[in-house]
């Protein structure tokens, strides 16, 4: 037996299904550029890490740029980085581009910069092999508006540093 539908049925079926899940405005639109953080993360930043911040800040403003502002998100991302380092026992910018779509998502970055290191002692020693390499150097001179950091160390002692810099 063949079942016949008639065509005003069929429409109003996929009149329902077709309009059920549509926007009802393009406000509901959600990119990388516009989302609202829901939860703001929180880091504990040690003696060290504080240094580093303002140390770098005041490098800058000699320099006649602008002061960063510390950025709990970053930090936590360098943290994290710090962590993968010493896991795989070597310094690297792997996943970096995870990192940096990360924050894009998370707190409206535009930009994303990062320097790493290994083995200094003090936020001195650490800035100043910074300055010494072109790429590091224009991080911390770049047109950037916060910053994260985090400095962990392996077992044997050892310091692994992450700075990542943000424009928001």
């Amino acid at each position: 037996m063949t079942k016949f539908y008639s065509p005003g049925l069929i429409l109003i079926l996929c009149t329902l299904f077709l309009t059920s899940c549509s926007k009802d405005n393009s406000e509901d639109d959600v990119t990388g550029y516009d989302q609202t953080v829901t939860s703001r993360a929180s880091y504990e930043y040690s003696a060290l890490e504080v240094e580093i911040l303002e140390d770098l800040n005041i490098y800058r403003k000699a320099n006649g740029l602008s002061e960063l502002l510390p950025l709990a998100e970053g930090s936590v991302e360098s943290e994290d980085h710090n962590y993968y380092m010493i896991d795989a026992g070597a310094v690297s910018h792997d996943n970096f581009s995870d990192r940096a779509s990360y924050l894009m998502n998370a707190v409206g970055a535009s930009k994303v910069g990062e320097n790493v290191g290994y083995g200094y002692r003090t936020s001195e020693a650490v800035i100043n092999a910074w300055l010494k390499s072109r790429g590091h150097k224009d991080n911390i001179e770049g047109n950037y508006t916060h910053f994260g950091i985090s400095v962990r160390q392996d077992a044997e002692g050892k310091n692994y540093f992450t700075n990542i810099f943000v424009k928001k």
